[in-house]
């Protein structure tokens, strides 16, 4: 057995969906046990050169399906962890499948043994694509923007859908630090633009999104978020 099937459960795990596709080079997997149900995502991407350099965005569910899927459509380059909630088994991920994991400095000793890129502020995967750290819900939680489809960014937890389907700054028991999570998210109103943001893409809670793949018009429901009244609001359990 070589290091990188040992890496792998020997058996597919049925409860495991294939990820389903949000655009043409964007996917979801299902919500993933390991990371307590979050979504993780992969970008279909290439270099200048034609060759796949394609991106893993937090730790799908990890089974001999998962990485066959991934290695089916060329691999993965770079494994973009957007919180350490989002961990799950990057390690194994790393191992198996021969990436470089991107972290953000302040959550990359949770990775001791994996080779990594560690950022600060921004790290950029290419023209299109760039990391950026948006600090509160962890020290190192970080934002993921693609510029294709009119805007895609990918928030971690840093911003989820509520039950209705809006997107929000959400307080939990082990939120981070609060009153920053929400100057990140004021930030954003003023990062973008109704020209360079059309979707967010949660990284939990997709189920309240009911079908939807994505939150659309994400520059407007940005704009409609008052964050005042969200700095006095009790964590949830």
């Amino acid at each position: 057995m070589t290091a990188a099937s040992a890496s792998v459960p020997s058996a597919q795990s049925p409860s495991v969906k294939p990820p389903r596709s949000v655009f043409d080079t964007v996917y979801a997997f299902a919500p993933n046990r390991d990371t307590q149900g979050a979504t993780a995502y992969f970008i279909v991407n290439n270099t200048p050169e034609g060759q796949p350099a394609n991106i893993l965005i937090d730790a799908p569910p990890w089974d001999e399906g998962t990485r066959d899927w991934l290695n089916d459509r060329g691999g993965v380059r770079s494994l973009f962890i957007t919180h350490r909630g989002g961990l799950g088994r990057a390690a194994a991920i790393q191992k198996a499948l021969g990436c470089e994991i991107v972290i953000q400095e302040q959550e990359a000793y949770l990775l001791p043994d994996s080779p990594k890129t560690a950022f600060h502020h921004t790290f950029s995967f290419s023209p299109q694509i760039e990391a950026f750290w948006t600090p509160g819900h962890s020290p190192g939680s970080s934002c993921l923007y693609y510029s294709a489809y009119g805007g895609v960014l990918f928030t971690g937890r840093h911003l989820l859908p509520n039950q209705s389907g809006e997107p929000e700054p959400l307080r939990l028991a082990k939120t981070f630090h609060w009153p920053r999570q929400l100057q990140q998210v004021e930030k954003l109103k003023a990062r973008f633009s109704a020209t360079t943001l059309a979707h967010l893409c949660p990284g939990a809670s997709t189920g309240f999104l009911r079908g939807q793949r994505t939150i659309d018009r994400a520059y407007e429901r940005l704009q409609r978020l008052e964050l005042e009244a969200f700095r006095d609001r009790q964590p949830l359990l």
